[in-house]
């Protein structure tokens, strides 16, 4: 099931983004008229619809895979947080007839009711993400049931739907994949621009997915926050072993990089700064934060690999946050540059005449 899902959120994350990036490209394609744009279309839509069908192929799998190697979990969280996966099914089949429309619409409807149906197809698709990742925040923060004698009774799957970590981790996973995929097309643009080939075509598409990519890192560290602040609170064994936070005290350090040593309860090579776990998870930097040593040992994650799988997402998302940075920096100063270019600047020469240079 683990490479299931390994697969499957990929093919999940271009099929959120990608068609926002098609609709993009047809759009001016209708406003300009430039050709350029409406191939760029159609080239995009060919590898949404490829990834429609892969990401089909292996939710269904997943399906499957919930009732056959969970079926008691299933048997009792199934009716509860059930709701989400029905709507995500909704989303789902709308998402596939947008697409059928889209891909088959070309030269036969109105030009804005074909690209609406576009719009259609990254909207749903979406959607149908949050709705997975609603239902698997509520197996980090169960809510909306009460436990009473072994059975599970008053039933709310609305409450069970909207759980305290819904939206931290719907947020965080959304902008997740504006940023893995806005940066991935990029870097294929890039690519194809660096060899010299059909550079308009790869310039046009790098600068619409680049602008997708790039707000997306820059947003992801806060979005960050909320979800670290939030599993503070629901999930403080994650944390303790996202950070290999072993011995609870005030002033809680934040660790960068480094290797657990589980054995001595520490960490080999890394860089600690003093306080700024408790800064980040209590917005001060005195307050503890609970470590593993609050944790019952059977209780814990494996802490190697959830430490060091954390701190290559976030070594990777501060590396997309820069370039982002970098990007809108270097725009900026080109667009101030080009304007002092053509403004006519004064020169003088100390007589009272006023020469004009451009």
């Amino acid at each position: 099931m683990a490479i299931s899902l390994g697969f499957h959120i990929i093919y999940s994350c271009i099929g959120m983004v990608m068609p926002l990036f098609m609709a993009v490209s047809h759009y001016k394609w209708i406003k300009t008229g430039d050709t350029v744009y409406k191939n760029i279309t159609q080239a995009w839509s060919k590898g949404v619809a490829i990834f429609f069908a892969t990401g089909a192929v292996s939710g269904t799998i997943l399906s499957f895979e919930l009732g056959l190697l969970w079926p008691k979990f299933m048997e009792h969280a199934g009716p509860i947080f059930g709701m989400p996966f029905s709507l995500e099914g909704v989303a789902f089949f709308i998402e596939a007839i947008a697409l059928g429309f889209f891909l088959y619409g070309w030269g036969k409807f109105n030009k804005w009711f074909h690209w609406g149906t576009g719009v259609l197809v990254g909207v749903s698709g979406i959607a149908s993400g949050i709705l997975v990742v609603s239902a698997n925040s509520w197996m980090n923060n169960p809510s909306g049931f009460d436990y009473v004698n072994g059975q599970y009774l008053n039933v709310d799957p609305i409450k069970a739907m909207f759980n305290g970590s819904w939206f931290s981790e719907a947020l965080h996973m959304t902008l997740a994949a504006f940023s893995a995929t806005g940066f991935a097309v990029v870097g294929i643009h890039a690519l194809m621009i660096a060899r010299k080939k059909n550079v308009l075509f790869h310039t046009k598409a790098f600068k619409i997915a680049i602008v997708f990519g790039a707000v997306a890192a820059i947003l992801q560290p806060f979005s960050g926050d909320i979800s670290a602040k939030n599993a503070a609170k629901v999930q403080p064994a994650k944390l303790a072993a996202m950070e290999s936070y072993f011995h609870t005290q005030p002033y809680s350090p934040l660790v960068i990089g480094g290797i657990p040593d589980t054995l001595n309860k520490k960490v080999n090579d890394g860089i600690e700064i003093p306080g700024l776990l408790s800064f980040l998870v209590n917005d001060n930097f005195k307050q503890p934060v609970n470590a593993l040593d609050k944790i019952p040992t059977k209780n814990q994650p494996p802490i190697t690999v959830t430490h060091l799988a954390f701190e290559l997402m976030i070594a990777i998302g501060s590396a997309m946050m820069l370039i982002g940075l970098l990007y809108f920096i270097a725009i900026w100063k080109k667009k101030k540059l080009a304007v002092k270019k053509m403004v006519p600047q004064p020169v003088y020469f100390g007589n009272p005449v006023w020469l004009y240079s451009r």
